[in-house]
């Protein structure tokens, strides 16, 4: 058995587990900053905590409402050349490998504690499963050094390509034309261009994003539905071939838009038509769209 796998009996001793790790990194000085969960005000929330010092560690928890994915905290840390710990839930552990595929985050530079979720809640006017875990692809980390391992993990009712994902979009590709461009545009119309879901999203890792630029003006400030229309489509594409379904833009969405919708179908395209896994499934592989292949389907030359 790999030594850095550590079984427990049950999820109510992940957090145990999770601060002797964190406090063994801090007190060795192998890291500088260890970023997990903590407790939040709130009884239905948990929180991302930031741990410098050692006898802080006790803060560390982890319940079924961490379903923040603190991957996106990382590129705050870029260029520092000072090592991180972060803990990973299976969908965190796929955007962090895109990080670093994306040379956005070097692998030196993070300690990655995986923990196999064993799923977790949400609060949307009373407390439900999550929806990312619908959709999850794989509840064990795909890329860690240390692995907190839990019988009670739980997986999403998913193969690769998604069935939730899959019945989803169903009920939109079902829809008339005309029905289904009310459906878009009535999504589109109601944004309020907050850009929650940009923010949170690991994969917007642009340090300057063309939303903000005012030369060249990209798209108007205005909020109406032409450009919260062009804002969303280009963003699915700017994502596509490397959103995760970590389903943190949705979370953070408050007017509670489908925005991963158009992610999803943007994923399983690209899935179907290049033949390819969900997308940083393994560290040495290539994103699909940053990569070329003379196989490539070719229909649309």
């Amino acid at each position: 058995m790999n030594e850095n796998v550590i079984q427990v009996s049950g999820k109510s001793e992940i957090s145990q587990i999770m601060r002797e790790i964190a406090r063994d990194l801090l007190q060795q000085k192998t890291v500088s900053l260890v970023i997990g969960w903590e407790k939040g005000i709130l009884p239905n929330k948990s929180a991302p905590a930031f741990i410098t010092q050692s006898h802080d560690t006790d803060k560390l928890v982890f319940d079924e409402y961490c379903y923040h994915n603190l991957t996106k905290y990382l590129l705050q840390r870029k260029g520092s050349g000072l090592k991180t710990a972060i803990f990973v839930k299976g969908c965190d552990s796929r955007s962090l490998v895109g990080l670093v595929q994306d040379n956005q985050v070097p692998r030196e530079d993070i300690c990655i504690i995986g923990i196999s979720c064993p799923g977790l809640m949400e609060e949307r006017n009373t407390v439900i499963p999550a929806k990312k875990c619908e959709t999850c692809y794989t509840s064990i980390p795909v890329e860690y050094d240390f692995l907190i391992d839990c019988p009670d993990t739980k997986t999403g009712d998913d193969e690769p390509g998604g069935s939730f994902a899959h019945r989803e979009l169903s009920k939109v590709e079902n829809m008339t034309l005309d029905q289904r461009d009310t459906y878009w545009q009535t999504m589109f119309q109601g944004c309020i261009r907050c850009y929650a879901c940009r923010n949170v999203c690991p994969v917007c890792s642009c340090k300057e994003c063309c939303f903000d630029l005012t030369s060249p003006d990209w798209v108007g400030k205005g909020n109406n539905t032409s450009d919260n229309s062009f804002y969303h489509l280009v963003r699915a594409m700017h994502v596509a071939g490397r959103c995760v379904s970590c389903g943190e833009c949705e979370r953070v969405c408050p007017i509670n838009l489908p925005v991963m919708l158009l992610n999803s179908k943007l994923s399983l395209s690209i899935e179907e038509l290049f033949d390819e896994p969900p997308a940083s499934m393994n560290l040495d592989d290539t994103a699909t769209l940053s990569q070329f292949k003379p196989e490539d389907p070719e229909e649309f030359m």
